[in-house]
């Protein structure tokens, strides 16, 4: 059967210049500190949530890395909401400023399969994929 509805459009999250900089800065740094300072000071920007969960998931504290994942991925589906999702359509990976949601909600799928949540694990998977095909593969392949 052919769905006759149109898909929804793209959506696409707002740049954050500031926040962005700030990113680029501790990752100069290269310090957990100053990854901690990013979401502090821009608790709405799932990137620096994207990049506290990545350091934690690679020193194999699961935990926190489930902690910080959920955390953007909660920030990032409010920002989605604001930019005028409606729970369903492309979040596409080729448009920068989504890209931190996107990777919260890759690392919520790695952390909770590393703590025993398979259902979540698969769920938030499936999402990602829902979102865009794109960036599951890219995000797996690194």
């Amino acid at each position: 059967m052919q769905n006759l509805l149109p898909e929804p459009p793209a959506t696409l999250l707002p740049a954050h210049d500031e926040a962005d900089a700030a990113l680029g800065a501790a990752e100069r740094a290269g310090s957990d500190e100053k990854f901690a300072d990013v979401a502090a000071r821009f608790p709405t920007y799932s990137a620096g949530w994207a990049a506290l969960a990545a350091r934690a998931f690679a020193a194999s504290q699961v935990v926190p890395a489930y902690a910080f994942a959920r955390t953007g991925y909660h920030r990032g589906l409010d920002q989605l909401r604001r930019s005028g999702w409606k729970g369903h359509g492309p979040v596409p990976w080729s448009h920068e400023p989504n890209r931190g949601f996107l990777r919260c909600l890759y690392l919520l799928s790695r952390a909770a399969d590393a703590i025993g949540e398979a259902d979540e694990a698969a769920r938030c998977a499936q999402f990602l994929r829902d979102c865009d095909p794109a960036a599951a593969d890219a995000l797996a392949s690194n």
